[in-house]
């Protein structure tokens, strides 16, 4: 199971740190990954962590977002600053890595992210 929070309303070049409690599987040794999906849009991979704390971004975020994990809340966060509102969108997250993230496809409620003055 995985349940996403944090998200909500800030204003651009604001800051949000988002939150996925994971349970249900062998959280230290997977691969996390943060997807996003906006309004009218596809799902879009956003960032990955690795079991060996090896971390890896879409090239419209590298700078802003900061992915990380506390395996031992099997809690992975992703630290978003600098926000645009083409950051606007539901976030989910996925124990695959980037290169499995077109295979998952059981995604849980998401959490909403709105980036407007």
């Amino acid at each position: 199971q995985l349940v996403e929070s944090g998200g909500g309303l800030v204003q651009p070049g604001g800051s949000l740190r988002l939150s996925c409690a994971a349970s249900g599987f062998t959280f230290i040794s997977s691969a996390m990954s943060w997807a996003r999906q906006a309004q009218g849009k596809g799902l879009e991979w956003v960032s990955a962590i690795y079991s060996d704390g090896s971390t890896i971004y879409v090239d419209s975020v590298k700078g802003r977002f900061t992915i990380a994990r506390d395996n031992a809340k099997n809690t992975v966060y992703l630290q978003m600053n600098t926000l645009k509102p083409e950051d606007t969108a539901v976030y989910y997250c996925a124990p695959v890595g980037y290169s499995d993230f077109d295979t998952w496809d059981v995604w849980g409620q998401g959490t909403q992210v709105t980036v407007a003055s």
